[in-house]
């Protein structure tokens, strides 16, 4: 493929990974907020279990969003150039 045709597709492949990654950025923050509050006021052990999963839950999914975007990013780049 020319490099012509490949630029307008890598130009919208980075804009939705930023918009991907800083919306899961500012929601996975708050989440991660409101999930730690939870576990430090939760009285019950289940409560403090439940809270801890979810804290997991929100840092994987962020690293996971992280991770996609940087492989897209390496697929994207490795595309030969003529």
């Amino acid at each position: 493929m020319p490099p012509d045709t490949i630029q307008p597709i890598q130009e919208v492949l980075n804009r939705w990974i930023l918009a991907g990654q800083a919306l899961v950025g500012s929601i996975g923050a708050l989440a991660f907020v409101f999930a730690f509050l939870w576990r430090m006021t939760a009285v019950e052990p289940k409560s403090v279990l439940q809270a801890r999963q979810w804290i997991q839950r929100i840092v994987i999914g962020t690293v996971g969003v992280e991770m996609a975007g940087t492989l897209v990013h390496v697929l994207t780049s490795s595309v030969p150039a003529h």
